[in-house]
């Protein structure tokens, strides 16, 4: 066929032709692996029950932390990113569930101060305090033993989105305001973060950390959960 007898409509769909002739079929693609962290947990009856609460930093943990207290409990945590304290005051019930809890390692913080788009902070510090302590009365509802995990440190550079380590140490302080009056242990993953040393365990200009950086969190949440369980 001489191509240039053709119409233009005829020659659009000769093209096509050609071009569905030459296009190999596209690969599947591949299944998205399970992140362990949100495997479900076959409770063992004989053992106690933990909660794990927090954000990505949390989700980074969970599956070492689970490890090492394998044997020792049955360590769940909720099914997606804990996100702000505005997340948390909608979904904790849901969370919770009407399960009973022995422990509950908990932590809202480093999206609360994020800088959206606006320039303004996720949620400011009054807010923060104010969902803290909401989520506070809900969890302690449970007669749970509490531990309250520190935010971890923001690294200096250009984060996106933005954050500042000075506001990490704010939130901080007012978390601990919160969680000393209403007697709750705090796990200070902040300054073990920071004697890491931070350097060796977070990924450059990031908030997350390396994989042996989250398995060296896991070992201090382990410890804060263990003694928990103590008592």
């Amino acid at each position: 066929m001489n191509a240039r007898y053709l119409t233009p409509f005829a020659l659009f769909g000769l093209i096509l032709s050609l071009a569905a002739q030459d296009t190999k079929p596209a690969p599947k693609p591949k299944a998205k692996q399970q992140d362990t962290a949100f495997a479900v947990v076959a409770d063992d009856l004989k053992l106690p029950r933990v909660l794990l609460i927090g954000d990505s930093i949390s989700i980074g943990y969970t599956a070492a932390t689970r490890k090492l207290l394998a044997g020792k409990a049955n360590l769940h945590r909720i099914s997606e990113n804990g996100g702000p304290t505005t997340n948390g005051t909608g979904k904790i019930a849901k969370w919770l569930g009407a399960s009973k809890w022995d422990v509950i390692h908990f932590n809202w913080g480093l999206h609360d101060l994020k800088f959206m788009p606006d320039g303004k902070r996720q949620v400011g510090p009054e807010d923060y305090e104010k969902h803290l302590r909401a989520l506070v009365k809900q969890m302690q509802s449970t007669g749970a033993q509490l531990i309250w995990c520190s935010t971890t440190p923001v690294p200096e550079g250009k984060l996106s989105p933005a954050r500042l380590n000075t506001d990490v140490l704010a939130y901080n302080a007012i978390a601990k305001k919160v969680m000393d009056e209403n007697k709750i242990s705090i796990d200070d993953l902040y300054a073990h973060a920071q004697a890491g040393p931070l350097s060796k365990i977070q990924i450059p200009v990031n908030v997350h950390f390396t994989p042996a950086g989250s398995e060296y969190l896991a070992k201090q949440v382990t410890a804060s959960i263990e003694a928990a369980l103590k008592k």
